[in-house]
């Protein structure tokens, strides 16, 4: 036997002992993280739902400014100037900007100039519209019910996710305690070899296999560990927390869900209800667009007032009847008002509407179809679910009796080893079978509660998982 791999196999035993010991002893001081408890952290601060928050919060306030179009536009103006007031006869089409001065013509240029104002308040109000603005509010509150719906979405796979990490590290835990366990079987069978082999009861090769049986409990310690770190890690993302050791709830190893039974139809699940959203919201888009086509009914008033330097007798017979005061012409002197009612119809928005009516609708048709996916996919993991379901239980069933016949059989096989009625290879094989037994346990409770979240999160009633867990 080589003394110095010897001493190096156990200087790596040792370390690795030390460190789940400190692991264990960290995880020790720490108190229990419910499922619960981690559901309610992750839902609290997981960035995707707090995004899903803000976009809700957003199409809310739009659906107050669509409201809000109700509401008449009013428009109030101020102007003061300087300026001339020379006229001329003949036509022009506002195609650029001029000045809009009123005066007599005059046979040739005047420079004279005083002050002007002109103060006016114009409203507008879109009285009748057919039904167009209501389409709009409909389609805006169908986009907060999406949105909603959508944040429910999110919360419902977040908790769906943090409960399956949750499970899965538990069981990764665990299987450090089976192979920390391993690693102890297997020292001592390492330390009955070296007694009988010293003693020239049992041949050399025996405690070389037995080295090597340490070695390979000790990587399997290390990998299980690794595994652990990198579950840990995966639930820590999820709660938007530190990857610190978790103390979890090892009720799940022990105890089975009393129900398996929901009354939920795959249409109440949270993302078939998005999806259903979708189709909602991109229908009523549709009605808007094409209501979009129909006249309005417009009410209008205007009230304005002018003010000028010049008199109302100034005429180019007596060019210096104006003032250049600036409160003169600010003054004002003159006032109109307009009210009316008017109709206006783009008569080319059916053409201009139709294709994007029917874009929408095909929209509309994706968002079905994608509907009618997810209800398929939700429907057969409802089923695959019950299936899991029973061969978990059937699993559960049976793992305590394997567990019994291979502590068994490594009880007997130590026994008759330490008395040289048996080989080491024997016993190797009574202690993988041990070792699987005792991970063969925890897995099965573990696969009842994952094929129960299955279910859960195939129908959509997750307090049908919620409610047997503390």
């Amino acid at each position: 036997m080589n003394h110095s791999t010897h001493r190096s196999g156990k200087a790596a035993c040792y370390f690795i002992i030390a460190f789940v010991c400190c692991i264990n002893t960290v995880v020790a001081q720490q108190p229990v993280l419910w499922l619960s408890d981690a559901i309610k952290t992750g839902l609290g601060n997981y960035q995707s739902i707090q995004a899903k928050q803000h976009y809700l919060q957003a199409s809310s306030a739009l659906v107050q400014n669509v409201k809000n179009d109700y509401l008449p536009n009013v428009i109030a103006g101020l102007q003061q100037n300087y300026g001339t007031i020379n006229g001329q006869f003949g036509p022009m089409a506002p195609a650029v900007t001029g000045v809009a001065s009123a005066g007599p013509s005059y046979s040739k240029q005047s420079w004279a100039a005083a002050f002007g104002a002109l103060y006016v308040i114009n409203t507008n109000w879109e009285a009748f519209s057919f039904g167009r603005k209501q389409s709009r509010i409909d389609a805006a509150n169908a986009q907060v019910k999406r949105d909603s719906a959508d944040l429910l979405q999110e919360q419902f796979i977040q908790s769906v996710k943090i409960s399956s990490a949750y499970l899965n590290l538990l069981i990764a835990q665990r299987f450090i305690l089976n192979a920390q366990s391993n690693l102890d079987r297997a020292n001592a069978i390492r330390k009955v070899v070296m007694a009988r082999t010293l003693s020239g009861l049992n041949p050399g090769v025996d405690s070389s296999i037995a080295n090597a049986e340490v070695s390979r409990a000790t990587l399997a310690l290390i990998d299980a560990t690794g595994n652990e770190q990198q579950l840990r890690n995966q639930l820590a993302q999820l709660l938007n927390t530190s990857p610190a050791p978790f103390v979890l709830d090892s009720a799940f190893l022990k105890n089975m869900p009393a129900a398996y039974h929901t009354d939920f139809d795959v249409r109440q699940n949270p993302q078939a209800q998005f999806f259903a959203s979708r189709i909602t919201q991109s229908s009523l888009s549709e009605t808007a667009i094409r209501k979009t086509i129909l006249p309005g009914v417009n009410l209008f008033g205007i009230f304005q007032s002018r003010g000028s330097g010049f008199d109302y007798n100034y005429t180019p017979d007596y060019p210096d009847r104006y003032s250049k005061s600036y409160f003169s012409g600010i003054n004002p002197s003159r006032s109109n008002y307009v009210a009316g009612l008017s109709v206006s119809w783009n008569l080319m928005s059916p053409s201009k509407i139709k294709h994007q009516a029917a874009a929408q609708h095909f929209i509309t048709q994706a968002y079905q179809s994608e509907y009618d996916l997810v209800n398929t996919q939700l429907k057969d993991q409802l089923i695959l679910s019950d299936q899991r379901i029973e061969n978990a239980l059937q699993a559960c069933n049976e793992v305590p009796r394997q567990y019994k016949a291979a502590s068994d059989a490594y009880l007997q096989k130590s026994v008759l080893y330490k008395n040289g009625l048996a080989n080491i290879v024997d016993l190797q094989q009574a202690l993988y079978a041990v070792n699987k037994a005792e991970t063969d346990i925890g897995v099965a409770f573990i696969n009842v509660w994952q094929a129960l979240l299955l279910k859960a999160a195939a129908s959509g009633d997750f307090d049908l998982f919620l409610k047997q867990v503390k």
